[in-house]
């Protein structure tokens, strides 16, 4: 038998070997579908609509109970607010098209780029990853902020998908949970000073704030509890705003992407103007005048 010969017979049994496995292969894929695949037909794309904000706002589910068994200080417990605002900005970390997210006493609100595409803008896969990463990481960060308190049981979140059309609509939204942040911490503040300093019971120091405007509960806290409201600190009076910045930490030169803490005024133009890119879709801008003894959040997932 020649050479020529022997290399052709070779040559034709590898291409029956390479058939059979091509077959095989063939044949899984088609075994792999079985009869009741049918089922996900059932399915629907519940997507959000293009061109719109997708603001996700998480709530805490029986959080009386919980800052009960916790015993968490009143009116605010700062250190259950620090957690609730690290554990936002682990959700921004994760997702580099959540813009911008503001978060008061036991909600925290995510609001996406107009433009964002993430998981196919798909509301339910959005609104369940962003509530599990939120509620996964109060469990995970408790310690850090909660040195001396076991955590009796994890928390639970609920949570809910808005769409804002237009810039002025979102505004109004962020404008909204600022303003409720304040009607609540103003009646929280002065319905526990008159608990702890006049010595009331919960009725009562109900019955006296019933039906109060603000200026007469900022009076009955200055006349009966000796507190100037104003002097409260920010973060309970105006909430917490998480921005993204890139800056320059020292001693390393490249920039790095942060996430930083803000309590201010969300309502007034000054913030957007400052925080321009937010509303123009546009790439961060180097801040220059970042202090690195400023609160802040390295984002590692740049």
């Amino acid at each position: 038998m020649s050479l020529f010969t022997r290399k052709l017979r070779s040559l034709r049994k590898w291409h029956q070997v390479l058939y059979i496995y091509t077959k095989e292969f063939s044949t899984s894929k088609v075994m792999a579908k079985s009869k009741y695949e049918y089922v996900r037909t059932f399915e629907f794309e519940d997507r959000c609509l293009q061109n719109c904000w997708i603001v996700v706002r998480l709530d805490g589910r029986s959080f009386h109970r919980f800052t009960s068994s916790h015993k968490f200080e009143k009116p605010n417990d700062k250190r259950a607010l620090e957690l609730m605002n690290r554990s936002a900005a682990a959700v921004m970390e994760e997702f580099r098209d959540v813009s911008l997210a503001y978060g008061q006493s036991d909600e925290y609100s995510f609001i996406l780029r107009k433009n964002t595409d993430l998981y196919n803008r798909r509301q339910a896969k959005i609104m369940s990853a962003i509530n599990s990463i939120f509620s996964a990481s109060y469990v995970y960060y408790w310690n850090t902020y909660f040195e001396d308190k076991k955590l009796i049981y994890p928390p639970s979140f609920d949570a809910r998908v808005v769409l804002y059309p237009t810039d002025q609509n979102l505004r109004d939204y962020l404008s909204w949970r600022q303003a409720d942040t304040h009607i609540n911490n103003l009646y929280n503040t002065a319905f526990w000073g008159l608990i702890s300093t006049k010595g009331l019971s919960n009725n009562e120091a109900e019955k006296i704030l019933s039906g109060t405007v603000s200026a007469e509960k900022n009076e009955i806290l200055f006349k009966e509890c000796g507190t100037n409201y104003n002097n409260e600190l920010p973060i309970y009076r105006k909430g917490t705003v998480l921005v993204r910045k890139l800056v320059n930490l020292p001693p390393s030169k490249s920039k790095k992407h942060v996430i930083c803490p803000l309590h201010v005024d969300i309502i007034g133009d000054g913030f957007w103007e400052e925080y321009d890119e937010i509303l123009s879709l546009k790439d961060l801008k180097l801040n220059k005048d970042f202090k690195p003894d400023e609160t802040f959040y390295l984002v590692k997932r740049s």
